[in-house]
């Protein structure tokens, strides 16, 4: 997962909004969103090479999602699967603080990470390249593979127009109209996070495609305070030919307020 922007009770109706860009390799073997088969309260597209997932939701109001932090230096080849901990969170019971306080003690065991934790009254951010757990303010956040709400150009484009889909719910086209912007951004304004300049311009793009990596997957979750969850997720292949669409709504046993 390579884009995440979230609202968190920022909304009137809407507690929490996430639309988010899942980029990976193709050869890398995963499944799109579904309900998990030997842990059917967990809705999450999963990685069939960790077994983990990049973003998933349970029918609790459980959230979590994960990016990996861009360093171009070299990665351990032993680290555990960072996948695991989204999945972990959904299905257990910890609450956020205590989940991100006992992962922040190992966190330098992975390679490097951003993961967002909720259980629907409250929301968790932690990354083992920034400075310890932290828990969001009501807000709009965004984030890519550097720490929370770096202004990549991209996440700032990004996170502009999710502002305003925010104000058409419940239209869904906005969000993903904003997830499939293939603008390339110019040389001068790219950061640097030590891979090679090709690469940059390659992932400067919202929507990612090159020849052998790309945005696999688009993900719109959004979460009613009167506890329905919507989870639309499009799927994409080589040169972001669509694969197909997954659209499941369920009612949590749960309800959260918003603003």
């Amino acid at each position: 997962m390579c884009l995440i922007l979230l609202a968190w009770q920022a909304h009137p109706e809407y507690p929490l909004v996430v639309a988010a860009n899942r980029d990976e390799f193709f050869a890398r073997p995963s499944v799109p969103a579904g309900f998990w088969t030997e842990t059917p309260d967990i809705l999450a597209g999963r990685d069939l090479q960790a077994g983990g997932t990049w973003l998933g939701v349970s029918r609790q109001q459980r959230f979590a999602a994960l990016t990996n932090y861009r360093e171009g230096r070299r990665q351990l080849a032993d680290a555990p699967s960072r996948g695991a901990l989204t999945a972990d969170f959904l299905a257990g019971s910890s609450t956020p603080e205590c989940y991100l306080e006992a992962l922040a003690s190992r966190g330098a065991d992975y390679n490097g990470f951003n993961l967002f934790v909720s259980d629907g009254r409250q929301l968790g951010y932690y990354s083992n390249r920034g400075p310890g757990p932290s828990f969001l303010a009501p807000g709009i956040y965004g984030l890519s593979n550097h720490l929370l709400d770096t202004p990549w150009p991209k996440l700032s484009a990004a996170r502009s127009a999710f502002v305003q889909a925010l104000t058409q719910l419940p239209a869904t086209a906005p969000f993903f109209d904003l997830l499939a912007d293939k603008e390339i951004v110019a040389d001068r304004h790219l950061p640097e996070t030590g891979v090679p300049l090709e690469w940059e311009r390659v992932l400067s793009a919202v929507f990612v495609s090159s020849p052998d990596y790309g945005t696999r997957a688009s993900t719109l979750l959004m979460m009613h305070g009167s506890g329905l969850v919507t989870l639309i997720e499009r799927n994409f292949g080589h040169a972001a030919l669509p694969l197909g669409e997954v659209c499941e709504t369920f009612q949590s046993s749960e309800m959260i307020t918003g603003v």
